[in-house]
């Protein structure tokens, strides 16, 4: 990636659990520093959004989703977003992964454009732990 060897100094604050499972993470892929890892977790993550903006036209998909069912107020904005899109949104298959994680699978079709900001939306939740959209083009 061009201008990796200008490096800047960031701070960042997180959750203990998080940081414990990116050091565990790190420690497993025999990274040398969190640096080294929080570097490459941010180009994947770039690389990643760059995808998603790349992909148009008419488009079905699947958004995989988990999240913290105790969040106050997620499971109502959850089904808010997708009554509100019921145009791309198929079905919608939920699993209790533990009593506090629970796994959303929603199947979609439509522009992509319109599947990406849905992801999106979803992603912004508070509570959402992760969001991955995966289309294909229709032909």
């Amino acid at each position: 990636m061009a201008g990796d060897s200008d490096l800047s100094r960031i701070g960042i604050s997180l959750p203990e659990n998080l940081l414990v499972k990116f050091d565990s993470i790190i420690d497993k892929r025999g990274y040398s520093s969190r640096s080294e890892g929080i570097r490459d977790a941010i180009r994947s993550y770039i690389t990643y959004y760059e995808w998603m903006n790349d992909v148009s036209g008419e488009r079905q998909g699947v958004i995989t989703m988990v999240y913290d069912h105790d969040q106050r107020g997620l499971m109502e904005a959850i089904t808010e977003i997708q009554h509100g899109n019921r145009g791309i949104v198929q079905s919608t298959i939920h699993s209790h992964v533990t009593d506090e994680r629970c796994l959303e699978v929603i199947l979609v079709r439509g522009d992509a454009k319109a599947l990406k900001e849905l992801a999106e939306r979803l992603m912004a939740l508070k509570g959402v732990e992760s969001v991955k959209l995966t289309t294909i083009k229709i032909q």
